[in-house]
């Protein structure tokens, strides 16, 4: 009776150790076959995804090297892309208890509009790499979620469309010329379709992209057939339609200055949001040169080996601001938990860039929406855990 009562013991303890994490983990490093439940999956539909690393590993399938290498990697030796998630580990959360969060409310408002939830969708170029319908699919996937869409100049479906796709005017990011001429006829089409927010690209004066070099060089046929000189396959951008580029099709704006953002911000109706900005110093002269927002952002690690996540560089950028523009922040979202402390240190939305191209490349409009869908889903959880019923409520005192 006791050996049977020992053995049946010994078998509910074996079930336990079966279901534990450990173990999975134990058991696959020792050759059983068990399965990592922390490990992203390659999912074959877009309604099998955990969160929104498994659309990471259909991406990683389903895209071309080069169009993979290009958006996945980052500046030098991609230390700025991995400090951008490592940032987040350095801030903790402060969970509080016994407040009724059956309620709660993820909205909030910028320039006067409402929308469902603190995400935007950042601005990628050339989204066709990834998807035949590119930025359209990503706009009607927008119009579905309810959220913004910022357009980046060199996509590849040109404005008019995307905001048709979209069902209303989107944001504009612009990148420069060092030509006034083409600048201000990129602008004044922007301007000219409805989209109501310029967003100025400032932290890509020059890139030091050592990864895709090395992919695009001489012997890599694939791209050679598309980015060779002479290939013709790319095609210019829309945007750039009917516009004379001799002399102007540098993009980097290392020419730009405040006199510039000056120049720029009288010469449009539309919003103007700086993109790339990560100091006080730099955050307070925005302030006195008149722009109506900010975007903390290092190009997702594309632009700059400077080492220092967003997330590190957002509360100086706040705390100078102090509440006299919006603050929005994108550079290595992948969580709720990550959106969560983003508002936490001030940020008044987030937008995200790599995850909903990965949907894009996966499962195309109905990935971009599934990856919106995890996002908001996480956050909603995060903030019933903090017991918070209300974006307005997340602020520091949620932070360790």
């Amino acid at each position: 009776m006791r050996e049977e009562s020992t053995l049946a013991s010994r078998r509910a303890f074996l079930r336990f150790l079966a279901s534990s994490p450990a173990l999975y983990a134990a058991g696959q490093a020792m050759g059983q076959g068990l399965p990592d439940p922390y490990a992203p999956q390659v999912i074959s539909r877009a309604s099998d995804a955990i969160n929104v690393f498994d659309f990471h590993e259909v991406a990683k399938q389903t895209l071309m090297p080069g169009h993979y290498t290009y958006m996945a990697l980052g500046t030098d030796d991609g230390g700025t892309v991995r400090a951008n998630r490592e940032g987040f580990a350095k801030y903790q959360l402060r969970m509080r208890r016994l407040v009724d969060v059956r309620n709660i409310d993820t909205s909030i408002e910028l320039f006067g509009e409402r929308y469902p939830i603190p995400i935007l969708i950042a601005p990628c170029g050339s989204q066709k790499a990834y998807h035949p319908e590119g930025e359209l699919a990503v706009a009607r996937a927008a119009k579905a979620k309810g959220v913004e869409q910022i357009l980046s100049t060199v996509a590849s479906v040109a404005v008019e469309e995307v905001n048709a796709a979209r069902g209303r005017p989107v944001w504009f990011q612009l990148y420069t010329s060092p030509l006034w001429r083409v600048t201000e006829a990129v602008v004044k089409r922007a301007e000219a379709s409805g989209c109501p927010v310029l967003a100025l690209t400032v932290d890509l004066p020059v890139s030091n992209r050592e990864a895709l070099a090395r992919h695009r060089r001489a012997t890599n046929a694939e791209c050679q057939a598309c980015h060779a000189p002479g290939a013709n396959l790319i095609p210019p951008k829309p945007i750039y339609d009917g516009i004379d580029m001799t002399g102007g099709e540098d993009r980097g704006g290392t020419f730009m200055d405040w006199d510039f953002v000056d120049r720029l911000r009288d010469s449009t109706s539309m919003k103007l949001l700086l993109k790339g900005i990560v100091t006080a110093e730099d955050a307070r002269l925005a302030v006195e040169h008149g722009v109506d927002g900010l975007i903390v952002s290092n190009h997702g690690g594309r632009a700059e080996d400077s080492g220092r996540s967003t997330i590190e560089s957002l509360s100086e950028v706040v705390d100078a601001v102090d509440g006299r523009m919006p603050v929005i922040v994108d550079g290595g979202f992948r969580r709720g938990t990550d959106i969560f402390k983003a508002l936490a240190l001030g940020a008044d939305a987030i937008a995200i860039g790599r995850p909903y191209l990965w949907g894009l490349g996966s499962f195309g409009q109905e990935g971009v929406e599934t990856v919106l869908d995890l996002l908001k889903r996480e956050l909603e959880i995060v903030m019933r855990q903090a017991r918070t019923t209300s974006i307005e409520e997340i602020n520091r005192s949620y932070i360790a």
